[in-house]
């Protein structure tokens, strides 16, 4: 009997017609193992995940591998996007058997009480490229369980003892701008000068990356950092890894090149990229940056939005069985449906009769606007009025395939970038359409994915379940922080500091920093404390930035110091691994360098408050926070930082303040940006 019927979670459901009798992780599955002495195959992936599909189609779809599984082992189904504590245990243990190798689908295979002794990914049903076939590992492995139980048991104890030590010893390094400019520098040290990005094939966005860049750039004029930010924002936008005509960014690129991607698309890649192109324009005023930030929002609220207010995980790479077929095009499609506008489209999007994936074409745009313009016959304003046009007829015509699948799962961290990312967007934007698809997101969220004062992991179908990691609250944190700072509605603010405090006295570990999971998880074989970021940020640098920025709001220590601690380990391996901390390295600027506190007096709809307002946000400034009140306040306030702030001479007023001392108020536009460039 398969045990997955009930689940929420679409990558599980997907396994739920199985032949293997599948468990969800939990007490059911553990206590099965133990009473019946069976050891556990514990099969982790994703629902966007291409060789998930193929591995369960070949082995997980066949009888005769299924009843091997189930005659032998307690077989576990996770969704790691659910459960990443238990993703993050048992990848590091899978990576230390392989020596480094891991990914999706990862198979481990665990002693009855959960400690891991054999592992991989990817098996094969027939033996080739050197991997054993599926079955030959299933018999293997139980063989050794019956018969050499005690080298199992030794393996599982010296896996399990290496998982359970702390990743980074405490760190002699000071946090300091030296830091912060040697990782600056080391981030170039594996950036391609011709294609952007870090590295070769295949190649990842790095967000974090490129946006503690952006912060280097506009906090020192380091004119090579701004440089390696906007060519690699560029070319990614101009490649295929971006979707031309529906926007939003699929998950990495296969080659160097940025043309063939890994079609899925992810909701934490288009929160994280969309405000890096949103901060990119903020930088160098350049309409190309605004205009793929705003198809990204764009493309999220129209495809990726549920009408309950959250936003959906993924959708697939696949459809109809093949990777990429939704996206992709043939000269001769382009050629009937565009009729005398096609050779605009086929020179603009560098199609081929031959193709460039698999004989089908990856759009993307290989030579400059005013380039392909001349060799067009054009101005660039009568290409660009021209392809909007074709746009919306690939597009129209695009919507009748049969769609990639979709995980319209609800996961509490990618919906706190996405509402931090919307939440700017619409302040920097002054787009009233952001502002409340954010202000629906943040209600959402604290409305269905709490209970009892607790926050979840997860929304589906009307269920929230999983008590929420610590990537959860610290994203969900950012986002109400940048929520309120686009509202000023004091509801944002006290629920960001409500988490925080709950965040302190839940996950805090005693040498400094924070655990993935809180205090009332489930006991696993290790607490997991991922430090490093991954495709998202670490989970304890986010809650670093997060702390940095209620410090410098509220003047409450607490914050500061819970900040440092989090760093302070990582300093040694933030100078020499600058590109595993990207994140952390965006928090410890805020710590090190100061944060400008900007507290506004004035009446939010009146124009002169919106012109000191202008001058405060339009600029990129990544070390500022600010707090607005429509009315004097003569005493204490629950946001500290208005405490005793009232207008001057009656009119709309700002005071900046920057490390415990604050400058005279001011009123005109003029005033305020000397006082913000001068700290800055």
């Amino acid at each position: 009997m398969n045990h997955l019927a009930n689940e929420t979670s679409p990558y599980l459901l997907q396994h739920k017609d199985n032949p293997v009798d599948w468990y969800p992780w939990g007490e059911e599955a553990l206590a099965r193992a133990k009473a019946e002495d069976k050891p556990i195959l514990l099969s982790i992936g994703y629902s966007a995940c291409h060789w998930c599909h193929v591995m369960a189609h070949e082995s997980f779809e066949d009888e005769a591998t299924a009843e091997i599984m189930n005659r032998h082992y307690v077989n576990i189904k996770v969704d790691r996007e659910e459960r990443p504590d238990l993703d993050d245990i048992y990848m590091q243990a899978v990576q230390a058997m392989t020596g480094g190798h891991g990914g999706w689908p990862m198979t481990v295979f665990l002693l009855p009480d959960g400690r891991p002794f054999y592992g991989g990914t990817y098996f094969p049903p027939d033996p080739r490229h050197g991997m054993p076939a599926f079955r030959q590992v299933l018999l293997a492995v139980i063989d050794a369980y019956d018969h050499r139980r005690e080298g199992v048991e030794s393996q599982a104890g010296e896996l399990t003892s290496a998982l359970q030590r702390e990743a980074f010893a405490a760190s002699a390094d000071a946090l300091d701008t030296d830091l912060l400019e040697i990782a600056c520098a080391g981030m170039g040290r594996n950036f391609d000068n011709e294609n952007g990005g870090f590295g070769g094939a295949p190649k990842f966005p790095n967000p974090m990356n490129l946006e503690y860049l952006l912060r280097c750039y506009a906090r020192t004029g380091a004119e090579e950092a701004l440089k390696m930010v906007t060519l690699t924002l560029r070319k990614m936008a101009r490649g295929g890894i971006y979707d031309q005509l529906g926007g939003g960014f699929h998950r990495y690129s296969v080659d160097a090149i940025w043309l063939v991607p890994h079609f899925e698309k992810m909701l934490y890649d288009n929160a994280q990229l969309s405000r890096l192109y949103l901060h990119a324009w903020q930088v160098t005023g350049d309409s190309f940056f605004r205009r793929i930030a705003v198809e990204v929002y764009d493309y999220v609220l129209r495809e990726m939005t549920a009408p309950e207010g959250g936003f959906y995980s993924t959708t697939d790479a696949d459809s109809e069985g093949e990777e990429g077929k939704f996206f992709v095009w043939r000269k001769e499609d382009l050629q009937g449906l565009l009729g005398d506008d096609a050779p605009i489209a086929i020179e603009y999007w560098g199609v081929i009769g031959r193709g460039n994936f698999e004989g089908h074409n990856i759009l993307h745009v290989p030579n400059d606007d005013d380039v392909a313009a001349q060799r067009l016959g054009l101005s660039v304003e009568a290409l660009q009025d021209k392809l909007a046009a074709i746009k919306d007829t690939l597009y129209a015509h695009r919507t009748h395939r049969v769609h990639p699948g979709l995980d319209d799962k609800i996961v509490t961290a990618w919906n706190g970038m996405m509402l931090a990312s919307l939440a700017e967007g619409a302040r920097v934007f002054k787009d009233r359409g952001y502002r409340d698809a954010a202000i629906r997101s943040a209600e959402f969220l604290l409305d269905q994915l709490q209970q009892d004062g607790q926050l979840l992991r997860t929304w589906k179908d009307g269920r929230a379940k999983i008590t929420a990691f610590l990537e959860d609250y610290a994203n969900l944190i950012d986002g109400l922080i940048e929520l309120y700072q686009t509202t000023f509605d004091l509801r944002w603010f006290a629920e960001a500091r409500r988490l925080a405090d709950e965040v302190l006295a839940r996950f805090s570990a005693d040498d400094g920093g924070f655990y993935d999971t809180g205090d009332t998880h489930e006991p696993l074989i290790a607490r997991p404390r991922s430090l490093q970021d991954n495709a998202t940020p670490s989970g304890n640098a986010m809650m670093a930035k997060c702390l940095a920025r209620l410090a410098a709001y509220t003047g409450d220590a607490r914050y500061d110091e819970a900040a440092r601690k989090a760093l302070a380990p990582l300093a040694g391996a933030m100078r020499q691994y600058p590109q595993a901390f990207g994140e952390g390295l965006n928090a410890l600027d805020l710590l090190v360098r100061g944060i400008d506190e900007v507290a506004i007096v004035g009446q939010p709809t009146d124009e002169r408050t919106r012109a000191l307002a202008d001058v405060v946000y339009q600029p990129y400034r990544p070390g500022l926070i600010v707090a607005l009140s429509g009315e004097d306040v003569p005493g204490e306030s629950d946001v500290p930082l208005l405490s005793f702030r009232t207008q001057k001479d009656g009119l709309p007023t700002v005071y900046v303040c920057r490390h415990f001392t604050c400058q005279m108020p001011v009123t005109t536009p003029d005033e305020v940006r000397k006082l913000l460039d001068k700290s800055s």
